[in-house]
């Protein structure tokens, strides 16, 4: 396995619209290569999810895994995933990226969401999610559709470096 160059913010790829995997295409060395791959870049960054985009495949295909404070995910794989917004009671809270290295901002999402995709070998998955796993689900779809979290923030008096954050946002 290999640690993946992340794309940071202004690469284009960043900003484009995901494309869908076939089934055969999803089954294919190099695409579980890949996912491979991105579960470890996101582990050696310390993420709790990478997309393919962030890694320079304008693919349909994001990784998710937490063990934080903030919430566990179990280590999930969305391919092609589409969202359903169950609950659009906005709920604010601090977010970063991989692709904005050392930025932090308030961003609102939808607190609870229920989310199908094909898990990585194909089987369809169906997922009902609230809090901040339903957050991590959102920030990635949003990689896949050309967004980063900064375009949902509602203001920028929120958005600041990582250092910053640790000494005057997060509560001693």
């Amino acid at each position: 396995m290999s640690i993946l160059k992340v794309s940071r913010l202004g690469h284009p790829v960043l900003r484009n619209q995901a494309r869908h995997l076939s089934r055969e295409q999803l089954a294919s060395g190099p695409i579980q290569t890949l996912i491979d791959n991105m579960i470890e870049t996101m582990v050696e960054y310390t993420g709790v999810g990478l997309a393919a985009p962030q890694v320079h495949e304008s693919l349909s295909l994001a990784v998710i895994e937490s063990q934080s404070p903030r919430g566990e995910i179990p280590l999930t794989v969305l391919v092609n995933p589409s969202l359903t917004v169950l609950d659009e009671t906005p709920l604010e809270d601090w977010e970063g990226c991989l692709s904005i290295p050392e930025m932090r901002g308030r961003v609102p999402r939808f607190s609870k969401l229920k989310v199908e995709a094909l898990d990585r070998f194909g089987k369809p998955l169906s997922i009902v999610a609230e809090g901040f796993f339903a957050r991590v689900i959102q920030h990635e779809l949003d990689h896949l559709a050309g967004h980063v979290y900064i375009d949902r923030m509602a203001g920028f008096q929120t958005l600041t470096h990582f250092a910053e954050f640790q000494r005057y946002w997060i509560p001693q």
